[in-house]
């Protein structure tokens, strides 16, 4: 049992200007307000030209986010560029030859799911004397730690329990940093209590990290659903996670843009990973904003052919709240890194630049506005009253309506596209009808502005276990 003092914020420490522990920097809120200022007078001494100038403002993100997309969509379908690793590479390293690799699983108030984590972890093909399995517990979670050490007991895994120390921010990075603070490998690892990640994985990512240049740091695995099949809405979101994993994840890799890690299952070298400060247990995506920081590092990500089976959120309320989280996360590390915009451009280049406002500023804010267009679109075709024309005149019409269609039949099509790739024939009816899925990303996304305001760290915990049932055997896989 490990009992942690270990401070657990090293990025305020070393890099303030990277931390989230404030929403916006002074220079922010300055531009915040003077913005806020002119819109209110723009409103009130001009309220058409206003409007038509934010209309016309909106169209060019909707456009630029669609070449974006369109352009991974191209590079998708010339072939992902995955790292692979065949079988029999991965299972012929000799046991003494593979690093030591930490595995650090954070959890709190999982008592019920515990024991099928530590299933699903003793599953992976790797030594066992070279694995160096971390529980991350919240000290007051007397509950969990209970359960787990009890079913640690009954595996074959040597595992250690870290017992997180209490306080805010109480997030899974400020648990991860007490586990990198006492991690033994060389290679770092997260499974969140619900992975069943593909028991080659660990063997994969090894050898894949022997074979590339230096300069890899890091190799997200791909995350898939064991509970797909179980209702509409993990129909929908494993047809996203396909999507976004198979078509975006690789393209954005290949043309060297910041890559938004995934929570679970992202292998990196521990040596790198201090060196860039760590995770920011401020930021409720704690993965996405370490990607970008890799990126600033001049270290590059890239998407490993190994694929972790997690439960999909089958639950309205808590689909919500976990996207909430997600799209709170994404504006916090836009905003974070935008504080200083011509050393983000220096650091990033053109192509990252845009490509960080495109795939992590924009997504929650345009699924917070898409609201607001289909209500125009709506009464554009119900009552074309005068002054709503007058606020689309032909240079943002014909845009607007090109990123319409183009848009909206994009996103279909890319849906279409990632579950054929998958073999996923059954996801085909909830691809079609994704547009009401798209009503709830609106929700979810408002409410993450809202949160953003009155609650930018309150990490909302996810409900796990709603299939757990399934059988662990029922494993990820290589999807070559």
């Amino acid at each position: 049992m490990i009992a942690s003092e270990t401070p657990v914020s090293r990025l305020r420490v070393e890099f303030p200007e990277m931390s989230a522990h404030r929403t916006l920097s002074g220079g922010q809120r300055l531009i915040a307000f003077l913005l806020a200022a002119l819109l209110v007078a723009g409103l009130r001494l001009e309220l058409a030209l206003t409007l038509t100038l934010l209309l016309a403002l909106a169209t060019a993100v909707y456009l630029v986010n669609l070449g974006f997309r369109l352009l991974f969509l191209i590079s998708a379908l010339r072939g992902a560029p995955l790292v692979a690793v065949a079988d029999e590479d991965a299972r012929s390293i000799p046991d003494r030859d593979l690093p030591v690799y930490t595995v650090l699983v954070p959890a709190y108030h999982e008592a019920s799911v515990i024991g099928h984590t530590l299933q699903a972890l003793e599953r992976l093909d790797y030594p066992r004397e070279r694995l160096d399995v971390k529980l991350l517990l919240e000290a007051d979670d007397q509950e969990t730690i209970a359960a787990a050490t009890a079913a640690a007991a009954r595996t074959s895994l040597a595992i250690e329990i870290a017992r997180v120390p209490v306080g805010l921010p109480r997030t899974k990075p400020k648990a991860c940093n007490v586990g990198l603070a006492h991690a033994k490998g060389s290679l770092v690892t997260i499974f969140d209590v619900e992975d069943r990640p593909e028991p080659l994985q660990l063997r994969r990512a090894a050898l894949a990290f022997r074979r590339l240049p230096p300069s890899v740091a890091c190799l997200q695995a791909k995350l898939s659903y064991h509970n797909a099949r179980q209702n509409i809405i993990t129909r929908w979101f494993t047809a996203e996670y396909e999507t976004w994993f198979t078509l975006l994840l690789p393209a954005l890799a290949r043309h060297g843009g910041p890559v938004p890690l995934g929570g679970t299952s992202m292998h990196i070298k521990r040596d790198i990973l201090e060196r860039v400060g760590g995770w920011d247990p401020y930021n409720v995506t704690e993965d996405a904003d370490l990607g970008v920081r890799l990126q600033r590092f001049r270290y590059q990500v890239m998407v490993l052919d190994s694929t972790t089976l997690e439960e999909s959120n089958s639950d309205f309320v808590n689909w919500v709240k976990q996207r909430s989280r997600w799209y709170k996360g994404y504006l916090q590390t836009w905003l974070v890194h935008m504080r200083h915009p011509r050393r983000l451009w220096r650091e990033l280049g053109p192509r990252g630049f845009l490509g960080l406002s495109v795939m992590i500023g924009a997504v929650p804010i345009l699924q917070i506005i898409n609201p607001l267009f289909w209500g125009l679109t709506v009464l554009w075709f119900v009552d074309r009253n005068p002054f709503l024309q007058s606020l689309l005149p032909p240079a943002i019409y014909f845009p607007a309506l090109l990123s319409l269609v183009l848009g909206n039949f994009l996103a279909l099509y890319m849906g279409l596209i990632a579950i054929r790739v998958a073999r996923r024939p059954y996801l085909l009816v909830a691809a079609l009808l994704a547009p009401a899925y798209w009503v709830m990303m609106s929700i979810a996304a408002v409410r993450a502005l809202l949160q953003l305001v009155i609650a930018p760290s309150f990490w909302e915990k996810s409900v796990h276990g709603l299939d757990v049932h399934a059988p662990v055997a029922e494993g990820a896989h290589a999807t070559r």
